[in-house]
């Protein structure tokens, strides 16, 4: 076997970080996911069939993948960002996304 090294120590912890956040991320969708489904077919609001034909709907996947993308963007600057232990999530400021700064 190799002795190929993909993460060092700083990165194993930032890691790890993505990961919690993450699974944080998704449980929070989902109950509230679940809860606005709950109380509109509830109310008799929304069949729970229309969002299975929503799925399949070209924009709205688009726009689907696009969140997506934009959130795990966030979540890799986890894994790029320099810092010291005491701060391993940093707080999300408004502006362009790292890719997009201005460059002067």
């Amino acid at each position: 076997m190799s002795d190929l090294k993909f993460l060092d120590e700083n990165a194993i912890d930032k890691l790890a970080g993505l990961v919690l956040e993450l699974a944080s991320q998704l449980h929070e969708e989902r109950a509230r996911r679940v809860a606005l489904e709950t109380i509109l077919t509830t109310a008799g609001a929304l069949d729970p069939a229309a969002i299975e034909a929503l799925v399949n709907d070209p924009a709205f996947r688009d726009r689907s993948r696009a969140d997506a993308d934009a959130s795990i963007r966030r979540l890799m600057r986890i894994l790029e960002e320099d810092g010291g232990p005491q701060g391993p999530l940093r707080a999300e400021a408004p502006g362009p996304e790292p890719s997009q700064k201005d460059p002067a």
